[in-house]
Order: structure tokens, then C-alpha cells, then sequence
């Protein structure tokens, strides 16, 4: 259910030597946001694509559009993700399929949890962000009205189980997988209603919390 990617699609109104350069920005901006987060200087992107930032700049404008392009794939994906997870008719059963595909996602490119943060502008994978975030939460809303998912679980707690993944995929990279497999195995139990532990400590984060965040890491 993946989308094509925005580097690799056709853009009207663009030569073919033009696609090049903006496929290569693409491609060299995603290069460095997997590498050091999408704190990474536009300078430093420019430099590396062989550019002047000038250049860079009149292809996009601002630091959300080129996250935007260089994670469109991912975006979409992220959405199928959660598009399937509504559509089963289990919630129970769908919001734990969503949580390990989510944290899968993660693993296979740590850059993109932080892209997601970070926000797209009103670019198309900005559209997806936030379908994938009111899909997310009508999730957990099904889930807990069914009572299998506990009542102090709220939204931005999804981010604890992202941000596990990626200490994972840092500290243990030849076993990453594994160990995610693992530790969202430990999560889902610990989210489950009716599994008799203590209540949670109340939240200091709301998914907006998250998303500023971000953005003030850049």
C-alpha cells in the first residue's frame, strides 16, 4: 500500500535535468537526516549535494518541505499502517498490529520518527501526519471503548514505544530487530486493560508537546 516516493515521481512543470537535481537534494538531505537528525543545517545539505544553498533554498523553502520530500515514501506507509489498523474489526487486535508495524518502521529508518515530529508544512506528507495521528486516536478510543486497552493510555504515549526503538537501534544495532520485537512484546502486555499493575503516572506530553519539541530540537 506504499506510495511512490516523492523523489522518484515525475514532478510537472520540471526538466528532466531539473528532477535530477531536485532527486538528488532528496536524496542526499535523507542521507543526512537518518545520519544526524533533521537538526542537520540546510548548509551542510547543500554542501554534500554540491549545490549553493541559494539553489537549495529556492527548491525548498523551509526545512518542513524538504522533510516532506525526503520522507513522503514513509509517510504513506505510515498511514497504510494505520488505515489497516482501523479497518480490522478487532481494535484490540488492530492497535497492536500498529504498534509493532509503527516501531518496524522505525527501525528500518531511526530518521523518520523525527521527521514525523518535525512536521511537513501543508505538504502532502503534512496531510498524511495529521491523517495518521486522527487515525491514531480514534484507534485508541475503539480499543479502550471495547475495554481491551487500559483507560489511562493516551496518544502521545505511542512516542515512548518510538523512542525505545530508536535507543535500540543505537545501542544494539546487530540485534535491534530482535530486541524491538521483544521489548514491544513487554509494551502491549503493559497496555493491555486488566493486566493488574499500579496506575500510570500521569503524562507530561500531549502529541502537540511532541511535535514543538521537535521542531525547537532543529
Amino acid at each position: 500500500m506504499t506510495e511512490t516516493s516523492a523523489a522518484a515521481s515525475p514532478l510537472p512543470g520540471l526538466r528532466a535535468d531539473a528532477r535530477r537535481n531536485r532527486d538528488r537534494i532528496v536524496e542526499t538531505a535523507r542521507d543526512l537526516f537518518t545520519e544526524r537528525g533533521p537538526g542537520v543545517p540546510m548548509a551542510a545539505i547543500a554542501r554534500r549535494a554540491g549545490i549553493g544553498t541559494a539553489t537549495l533554498y529556492r527548491r525548498f523553502p523551509t526545512k518542513e518541505s524538504l522533510l516532506a520530500a525526503a520522507y513522503a515514501e514513509q509517510f504513506a506507509e505510515c498511514v497504510a499502517v494505520v488505515d489497516d489498523a482501523l479497518a480490522d474489526p478487532d481494535p484490540w487486535r488492530g492497535f497492536r498490529t500498529m504498534i509493532g508495524e509503527i516501531c518496524a518502521l522505525q527501525l528500518a529508518d531511526h530518521g523518520f520518527s523525527a521527521a514525523f515530529l518535525a512536521g511537513a508544512g501543508t505538504e502532502e506528507p503534512g496531510r498524511h501526519r495529521e491523517r495518521a495521528v486522527r487515525g491514531f486516536g480514534e484507534l485508541v478510543a475503539r480499543a479502550q471503548a471495547a475495554g481491551r486497552l487500559r483507560a489511562d493510555f493516551v496518544p502521545a504515549d505511542l512516542a515512548l514505544a518510538v523512542a525505545a526503538t530508536a535507543g535500540l537501534a543505537a545501542l544494539f544495532p546487530d540485534d535491534a530487530a530482535e530486541a524491538s520485537r521483544r521489548m514491544t512484546a513487554f509494551l502491549i502486555a503493559g497496555f493491555a486493560a486488566g493486566h493488574g499493575g499500579p496506575p500510570l503516572p500521569p503524562t507530561p506530553l500531549t502529541m502537540r508537546d511532541l511535535f514543538d519539541a521537535s521542531r525547537r530540537a532543529r
